[in-house]
């Protein structure tokens, strides 16, 4: 049975992970947010400003953001599958709309797991006309579901012992519980992060459940083939049947490499997708924006800007194309 309980701001003055960058070469798409730097909280003056307000905030905004925004958001518990004992936790954010009816975001974190920056995003997806839900993937790996944020540390630690299953199970019940609001139209889209950009490959090819209308991967590829890393596995991806795309900066070094093949292969087997490398910009970049960095690095930041700036109207253009509004 599924239930809901409202815990107030348990997170929200959680410590927050700081930008995600790693100067050489990531051996994956996750390792660049393995930075030392990336484990510090943010300054106090920094996690003032809430940035841009058309934008998502960066890691070092998300406090103030989430803090000051007047839109409706609750911690929910959720069954993995109808019927299942085990549950997980979500973050859910309604938008302020005179509409009857609202499609469904599912927001997927990283490999830190659901920190205070991926609400912030889903707070931003809420803001934009959108009933966004954010699950932690890790809930029942992590010993139970809680809204007290782990460390990315600890995060990090057991997000590879969730698998495709898991994760589209994850999927699932989110936009299932998100759908059965009385508000919400019969329609989702999935936008994920890093780990949450492969999550949301795997969802397009799992298919979802029925209202699946789409998904954009930042800085997330497909499975890939296992004798040639640089095209998507044919057999995988050929079951994709609903739009997807791709965001990322070219300072990842392994999707940028990727990044040609998943377009040929794609566009070959007739699949509706795009995808955007960033010059510049790094992996992470949307979390990143211009939080200072250790060592400083303005030309990557001012990259990073240029990238979120570009990549949110794009994600919005795709919402609407595929839920409405």
């Amino acid at each position: 049975m599924i239930s809901r309980r409202v815990l107030g701001g348990a997170c929200a003055a959680a410590a927050l992970l700081s930008a995600c960058h790693r100067p050489q070469p990531p051996m994956d798409e996750h390792m660049g947010h393995m930075a030392a730097g990336d484990l510090a909280a943010p300054s106090a003056g920094a996690s003032m400003s809430q940035g841009d307000m058309s934008l998502p905030p960066s890691a070092n905004t998300a406090p103030a953001r989430l803090k000051e925004s007047n839109r409706h958001a609750e911690w929910v518990k959720l069954a993995w599958e109808p019927g299942s004992k085990d549950s997980l936790m979500a973050y859910i954010v309604y938008p302020s709309t005179s509409n009857a009816k609202t499609p469904v975001v599912v927001v997927v974190h990283e490999i830190f797991g659901l920190q205070t920056w991926v609400r912030g995003v889903a707070d931003q997806v809420a803001a934009n006309g959108y009933i966004a839900i954010a699950p932690d993937l890790v809930s029942r790996l992590r010993g139970g579901p809680s809204a007290d944020e782990i460390s990315g540390d600890s995060a990090r630690k057991i997000i590879n012992g969730v698998n495709s299953v898991e994760r589209n199970k994850g999927i699932d019940a989110a936009a299932r519980y998100a759908m059965s609001q009385p508000s919400a139209d019969q329609k989702y889209a999935v936008i994920g992060y890093c780990w949450g950009g492969t999550t949301v490959w795997l969802h397009a090819i799992n298919g979802g459940v029925p209202g699946f209308s789409g998904g954009v991967a930042y800085y997330g590829l497909p499975p890939m083939d296992p004798t040639n890393p640089k095209i998507p596995a044919v057999d995988s991806v050929k079951k994709i049947t609903k739009p997807v795309m791709l965001l990322s900066g070219s300072n990842d070094a392994r999707i940028t490499a990727g990044m040609p093949g998943v377009d040929s292969v794609m566009k070959a087997l007739g699949k509706h997708y795009s995808g955007t490398n960033y010059q510049g910009a790094e992996h992470g970049f949307l979390r990143a924006q211009g939080d200072p960095k250790t060592p400083p690095n303005d030309a990557m930041s001012s990259a990073n800007v240029a990238a979120t700036k570009d990549a949110w109207p794009k994600t919005l253009a795709f919402l609407k194309a595929n839920l409405g509004k």
